[in-house]
This record gives structure tokens, sequence and C-alpha cells, in this order.
């Protein structure tokens, strides 16, 4: 508890060489830890009851406003069974979990009303968060007990993502299912949910009886931190989330370490940490195993995001560790609002279904840039270890099986305000053992991903390289071992694609370029003697655009 509560400190960050082609440094950065007085109470003394069947709601929330109205200081949740309606963080307090302290959420929802917030980047109305936080500054969550939100009583479950054994268990438990019998809702009410396309948005035509019938189906994050300054999450395990588990939104100064954050593989929109329009944070030495995106960096959707105008900017995560998630660190694919500065150093990736990932669609818009990632270990990645996409389709990145995919139409738009872009990153020292491909870039025709740099990669993939609509790529330095493909590397409609020093098992082609719009290709430093045929070339590219130096 000393530790927890000592004076202010001002955390520097050591910086890292951001890759070995760009010698830029990443700036230090100076986060305000938040501190609080000595005084204590227990929720104990206000007449909260351990068990797990007495609603402790009134009691939490009065030692909170108790404490916060002399001034500050610690609210602590003492070993044992806490269950609990929402709380409402406020300014000065550190909400304190002691070891075996499990604060769990109740499974009764009409505890939650209805809030207009936000959800994926646009205003919505959602069941109140069941830890929430509005305009708040100084607050903490603590300690090395455990947060339940009872996500299972709130998600629906898609039929697939189970084995038969445990989904006739889940049809026992009650519950509807949809149309076609492959997926379960918990009601009625959230079944009705999922028949609108959008029913939380708040819109003209929709009333309070509109949103009531549809309640069950507006899952709240488990944490909610909206406009907050100074804010540290630390010790903590936070677990089993209706939606979202961590939702940093519109805030600043946040500090997040040594945190364990736990949803089910299988959990429909089971984030891990969405990081969205907040600026100065520092996430470190935590673990993630979710079921959707682990490390998520947003900015707003579409419109309403690009009026918001508050990007994601001055992020550094360090020394985390991921395992089941759709992605280890991941950029959109809400990033209207554009993303800048993000400093990635010192991250494991085991079993993700892809490992960096950065993802956009056309109408979003947005900008995200100057990003440094150094220090990359994966093992065992389904998807792709290293995947930029223009094309987000909000589906799990791995087809499920039984499920078809179309790949997209390729058509040349107009650039307009919606149409996003990816630009200047910078990746060193990934090390992948085993992986569906090893890099996957594919910008749109009228805005092609530009200014990328990876260096020293070594990846063992079933198949290597695949560049579509970009410019300016950098590759030095790169060890690809690869089983299934017969190109290494497949480029489509790209120019100034730069290759130096590519180290590679035995392939039918070097490269294989297609596309009339194909532009400049150099290879350097590169054994190509044993390659029957270096460069295949069709649909409109010609060879001449390569070069072998």
């Amino acid at each position: 508890m000393n530790k927890i509560l000592s004076t202010s400190l001002l955390l520097l960050i050591s910086a890292f060489s951001a890759s070995a082609q760009n010698a830029s440094i990443a700036p230090q950065a100076a986060i305000p830890i938040p501190t609080f007085k000595q005084d204590t109470v227990s929720i104990e003394t206000l007449g909260a009851v351990s068990g797990g069947h007495q609603l402790n709601t009134k009691s939490i929330n009065k030692a909170i406003d108790d404490i916060h109205t002399k001034g500050g200081g610690v609210v602590l949740i003492p070993a044992g069974v806490w269950l609990s309606g929402p709380i409402v963080l406020k300014s000065n307090v550190n909400l304190h979990l002691a070891a075996n302290a499990l604060l769990l959420f109740t499974k009764d929802f009409t505890q939650y009303p209805l809030v207009k917030t936000s959800w994926e980047g646009i205003p919505q109305m959602r069941n109140q968060s069941p830890i929430w936080a509005f305009e708040q500054q100084n607050i903490a969550i603590t300690g090395k007990g455990i947060i339940d939100g009872n996500g299972d009583a709130w998600r629906m479950v898609k039929k697939a993502k189970m084995t038969e054994t445990q989904w006739q268990k889940l049809l026992a438990s009650g519950g509807v299912l949809n149309e076609k019998k492959d997926i379960w809702y918990p009601s009625e009410s959230s079944l009705k949910g999922a028949s609108f396309k959008d029913p939380g948005l708040v819109e003209k035509g929709k009333n309070e009886q509109f949103y009531q019938g549809v309640k069950d189906y507006l899952r709240p994050n488990l944490i909610l931190l909206e406009k907050c300054q100074r804010i540290l999450l630390e010790g903590v395990t936070f677990q089993n989330s209706p939606a979202w588990n961590i939702h940093p939104l519109m805030s600043r100064d946040i500090t997040v370490r040594n945190i364990n954050v736990r949803n089910p593989w299988y959990s429909q929109n089971g984030d891990g940490i969405d990081i969205e329009s907040c600026q100065n944070v520092l996430l470190e030495h935590s673990t993630f195993d979710v079921g959707d995106d682990a490390i998520c960096i947003k900015s707003g959707r579409n419109e309403a995001g690009r009026e918001r105008a508050m990007p994601t900017q001055d992020l550094w995560v360090r020394n985390c560790t991921v395992y089941h998630a759709h992605g280890g660190f991941v950029v959109g694919s809400e990033m209207s609002g554009g993303a800048k500065n993000l400093y990635v150093d010192n991250c494991t990736f085991i079993g993700t279904d892809i490992g960096l990932r950065f993802k956009t669609t056309r109408g979003r818009g947005g900008v995200v840039e100057n990003v440094y990632i150094n220090n990359i270990y994966m093992k065992d990645i389904p998807g792709e270890a290293i995947l930029f996409d223009m094309y987000y389709e909000a589906k799990d990145p791995i087809a499920l099986t039984g499920e078809h995919r179309e790949p997209p139409k390729v058509e040349m738009l107009p650039v307009t305000e919606a149409t996003p872009q990816f630009k200047n990153f910078y990746i060193n020292n990934v090390i992948c053992e085993g992986a569906a491909k090893a890099l996957f870039i594919r910008g749109l025709p009228e805005m092609p991903i530009r200014n990328i740099e990876l260096t020293k990669l070594k990846i063992n993939a079933d198949e290597g390289i695949d560049i579509q609509e970009a410019s300016s790529i950098k590759l030095k330095d790169i060890s690809l071992s690869t089983r299934k493909q017969k190109s290494l590397a497949y480029l489509l409609n790209s120019k100034n694609i730069e290759i130096d020093n590519l180290v590679f098992d035995k392939v039918a082609n070097l490269l294989h370029v297609q596309g009339d719009r194909m532009g400049a290709v150099s290879i350097r430093n590169t054994n190509i003697e044993r390659v029957k045929e270096p460069v295949k070339a069709d649909f409109g590219a010609s060879k001449n655009t390569i070069t072998f130096k």
C-alpha cells in the first residue's frame, strides 16, 4: 500500500532505436503518476458484505463519495467476494483491491441504467459500465485482486466457436437462438437488438422505449474512463467483460502496468484495452488473453471521428505479452481522428490470430503515421505476422469453418476526407516462429500505403511477402523460411520497393509482379543464383521494372 501511495513521480521512458535504417530515437515522456492521501476506508465499514449474495453497490459508491468529498484517499476492497452493480469512480480516489479480493458485477441487467456515451467511435446509448469515470482527475484502480464483469451473461456466442459439448451446455442454460440457429443470445431483448443495423446509435426517431426494448443488446465495456486525466491502473486482473475490457476515451496522462486482462477466446467484442483519442499513455509489463484485439489504438469512426479530431498520440507500449487475441498490437479500424507517435518495444505474441495488425477501410478517413516498433517476438500465428489492410470488413481475421469469403472489389475512387492513410512506419527486429504469412500490405488504388521500413525480420511462415497498392516500401536484412509459396514475394501495382539482403529457402520465383501500374523494384545483396526464374511478370507488369544490384 505504501508503494502505491508514494509521492508523485515522473516516469522517464527509455529511448530505443526505431529501426536499423531510421536512426531516430523515441522521445522521452514524462507521465505524471496519480498520488493519494493515506486516508483509507474499507467498504465493510459502510455495510458491504462478502459472499456474492448481497448487492454492495450503495456501500461501494458511498465509500467513493465520502473519500472524494474529504479530498481523496483509498477505498479498500478487502479479501472476499463482493457483488456489485455499476460503480462511479471520482477524482482523487484510488480503488484498491487487496489480494484475494474478487469484485463481481451482477448479472441483473436492471441495475445498469442506459447512458449516452461512445461505442466503436460514434455516439451511442449503452448500459452504464460496471466501472465508469467521467471528467475526473487523479484516479486509480490498483492492488492484487480481480474485477469480473460477468460478461457471459451479456454476450452472444457463435456456434462455430464452441465444441458440441460446450454448445449444448450453453443451450441448456437458457437464452434464445437466431433464425439460422448458429448464434446464441442471452435474451429476447438481445436477439431483438441484433435485428437492427445499429440499435444503439443516437439518432432521430429513437426514443426511450426503443432503447429499452433492445437494452440487453447494448453491452457495456467493463471499465470506461471518459475525458479523465492522470489515471493509474496497476496490478489488478480485469476479466470477463460484457464488451471491451478497458476503455480509456478522450483521456490523457495514463499509466497502465502489471495488469492481467482475460476474456474467453470466443467472446464477441472481447477486446483487451482500447485506447481511444487519448494522449500521453504508457502501457507496460502486462499480459492479455482475450477474445478480440488485445492492445488496440482507436480515435473514432467515420464522420463522427473526423469531427472529434482527437488522435491517439504519444503512446508507449513495452514489455507486454499477448496470448489469444485477434491481434497483438493493433491500430484501427476506428481511427478516423488519426494516430501518431506510437512507440512499441519488447512485446511477445503467442497464438494471436495476427501479430502486428493495422486495419482501416474507405469511409474512415484519418491518418496513422509515425509508428515505431522494435523487438517483437511471435509464435504460432494463424494469420499474418505483420498486416496492413485498407479493406477491413469487420470479420474475424481467421475464417470460421464453412465460412466463405469473397475478395474485395478493387476499383479506383476519388480521394476525399473519408480516404484513410497509413504512412511512416518503422518496424525493426521481428522474430516469428510459425505464421500463415510473413507480411501482408494492401492499400487502396487511390491511396497506397507508403513509407514503410522493415528491418531485421526473421520469420518462418507458410507464405512470404504480399504487397499490393503500396509505395516506398523498404525491406532490409530479411530472413524468410516458407513452406507453401512458389514465389517468395508477390507485388501488385506497387512502386519504389527496395529489398536489401534477403535470405530465403529454395523457391521457384523470387518475385511475382502483376499490374499495369507496377513501378520500380530494386533488389540488392540477395543471392538469386539458385532461383531458376528470379522474376515472373504478368497481367500488365514488366520485368524491366526490376533491377538487381
